[in-house]
This record gives C-alpha cells, structure tokens and sequence, in this order.
C-alpha cells in the first residue's frame, strides 16, 4: 500500500472523491459521527493505482496531507476541500453538470410536454459527450486539437446561455442550483481543454468508489480507527488488482505466502509483487478481466 502511494504520487493526472464511513469508536467522538473514506486514483494512462484512505473529517487538509508533493491534473467533483491540494489544477466533471438538469427533468409531471429551459442545458452537455464518444480512439494530441474545433464553440454559447438565464430563473430552484453549479464550477469544468488525456466527467472515480458504497450496505460500519485503516488498505488491494487483471482472491493468497519470505525494504523485491509486475504467477490472473 505505501509503494503504491508512493508510485501514485508520481502520475501528473489523478482522480479523486470521497465517501462517508461509520466508525463507532472514534475517540472523543459519538458512535454517530461520520467519517470518510477518500478515494485516490490514476487516470486512463499507465497501470492502475486505486487506494482508499481513512480520515476522521471531510476537511481539505486530508487530500492535501495524501497528495503532497503530487504535481499535474486533480480531477474530482466540486468539492471544495480539493483547492487546498497544492500543486494540483482542478478539472471538474461535466457528468455532475449534466446531473442538475436532468434531475429538474426527472422532477416533472409525467405527462408534462412542454419544452423547458432545462432541456436546453442538458442538450449542451450531452453534445459535449457525444464529441467525446467520437474522440475516445484518438492519441492526445489529436484529441486535444478536436476538442478545441468542436468542444469550444459548444462551451462557449453555453457560458452565455448560462449567464443568460441565471438572470431568468429563481436563485433556489432545482434549475437555478444547476446554472449555478456551472458557473461556480466553469474554470474547472472546460480544464479538460488543456490536455487530450484528460476526461470529460468524473465517472472513473465514482466507479471505484462503487464497490465500498455497496459493500456498505452489507457491513455498515468499522468498529474502530485500526479496522477502518485496514479496510481502506484491503479495500485498495482488491481493487487495485482488479483493475489490473488480476483474481483478487488468487492475488492476495499469493503475497500472504511471498511477503513473509521477502525484504519488505527492498524496493525491488516489492516492485515484482505489485499488481501489475509481468513477474506475477499465471494464477493471479483472472482471465475474465474488466476495463481499467
């Protein structure tokens, strides 16, 4: 787990996100005080890296104590405890834009036909995922170069339309927090601009963060702090080998009979049992493997 943090440190495109976790006995706290496990992760490039971190709070000094000494893109929601992560450029994720107005739909009669304002938002962001359908086979650069032709100008009359209504719509209504998202949220959404490796939404993060909100429906809570840590720990192993191809249950048997009979100081030795070493045994490998 510390050689992948470690490792992890060294992309310059991360993800992140968080989740609330119960833990009931914290010290000096109630058994209903809510902590969080943070989600920390590579990006589409290089081998993935998943891990979870315990903290007690949801406060911006978490990440920032994580992250240090990370340099690059931050992709995370619009939380804004990430600001306080140094080095990091924020990118934000459009799948959240998109979410405010297609709950203002959803909040509709059902037999309601009428067009509404919030049909055009969401038109606007769904034209921005449809570009980048059509764009997700291309190299970088040339992903970089389409973005500017085709996603820009859309970006651009949606900052207007933007500007627009919020002048139109109730401050507080479900549309109005939507414009209002946007445009809070504007320098962070278009960042993706900057460089073709980066996504359009924060969905890689929320797809590992899945599997604890589910499985958190089964355990409900960590007993103490230790539990907590070594769940995140776990919790970072599974996953990571996952996205790497691996059999989970294959993979840690496997380092519970090596790491007993290796120098955990040694780099290299460690190096060879990470989740994605060429030097792992054929039974580790899960031969139904899923996307990165």
């Amino acid at each position: 787990y510390d050689r992948m943090h470690h490792l992890l440190l060294k992309y310059d495109i991360l993800c992140a996100d968080e989740t609330t976790l119960q833990v009931l006995h914290e010290p000096g706290r109630s058994a209903s005080s809510k902590s969080y496990l943070w989600l920390y992760r590579t990006g589409k490039e290089g081998s993935p890296i998943i891990l979870y971190d315990y903290q007690e709070t949801r406060a911006g000094e978490n990440p920032k104590e994580f992250l240090k000494g990370f340099k690059g893109y931050l992709q995370v929601d619009g939380y804004a405890g990430y600001h306080k992560v140094d080095g990091a450029t924020l990118v934000g994720c459009w799948a959240h834009a998109r979410r405010g107005f297609t709950d203002v739909l959803k909040s509709l009669p059902a037999n309601s036909v009428k067009p509404v304002t919030a049909t055009e938002g969401l038109q606007f962001c769904n034209h921005l995922f449809a570009i980048e359908r059509d764009l997700k086979d291309l190299d970088p650069e040339k992903r970089y170069e389409e973005r500017l032709e085709k996603s820009k100008p859309i970006l651009d009359a949606f900052l207007s339309w933007l500007k627009i209504q919020e002048q139109k719509v109730l401050p507080k209504s479900g549309l109005g927090q939507a414009i209002k998202y946007c445009l809070n949220q504007w320098d962070k959404l278009v960042a993706f601009l900057e460089d073709g490796r980066l996504e359009i939404d924060n969905n890689r993060s929320e797809r590992s963060i899945k599997p604890v909100v589910i499985g958190r429906k089964a355990w409900l809570f960590a007993n103490t702090p230790k539990g907590a840590r070594a769940s995140a720990i776990i919790y970072s192993m599974v996953e990571t080998a996952i996205a790497n191809g691996l059999n989970p249950y294959y993979y840690l048997r496997y380092l519970f009979e090596r790491l007993p009979n290796i120098d955990l100081t040694d780099i290299n030795a460690l190096d060879q049992v990470l989740p994605w070493s060429t030097t792992l045994p054929v039974t580790c490998i899960a031969f139904n493997k899923v996307p990165k």
